[in-house]
């Protein structure tokens, strides 16, 4: 989240492999328009990589069932107050912090830029992954 004008960047990041997408929210984060976005990214995985979402318990995601069906991914809440329970996440969004400092109006970064940014943290090596890359976890993981 950006504080400026309240806009934001949702996150997408594969637990196993810490692969991180980045996805721009263009029309504002109401609940259709974090559905249409996130659908949007998530439908280009591959189907191994679809089977589950989970997100915290931000109004932004009122719209989970709706993703479901559009996707085929459910959708499943943190408990309050429990950010472990989505821990590559916030790791994910601290690394962010060094390319989108607090303050930062977001709403001026677009997609091809956040494809970018992502493509960096994908390709920092990782100590929790034995110093592979995000991305080389990811492509073993595919094989």
């Amino acid at each position: 989240m950006g504080t400026f004008n309240r806009t934001a960047i949702a996150t997408l990041v594969e637990r196993q492999t810490r692969f991180a997408m980045l996805v721009a929210l263009p029309r504002g984060r109401s609940a259709g328009a974090v559905r249409e976005a996130l659908a949007a990214k998530i439908l280009t995985l591959p189907v191994e990589l679809r089977r589950s979402l989970t997100w915290d318990r931000g109004i932004e995601m009122a719209e989970h069932l709706g993703f479901t069906v559009e996707t085929g991914v459910q959708v499943y809440f943190a408990d309050p107050h429990s950010p472990w329970q989505r821990g590559s996440n916030e790791n994910t969004n601290g690394l962010l912090r060094q390319y989108f400092p607090k303050g930062t109006d977001l709403s001026v970064h677009g997609q091809a830029h956040l494809d970018e940014v992502a493509a960096e943290l994908n390709g920092r090596p990782r100590q929790t992954l034995d110093w592979l890359k995000p991305c080389e976890a990811l492509a073993e993981l595919l094989r």
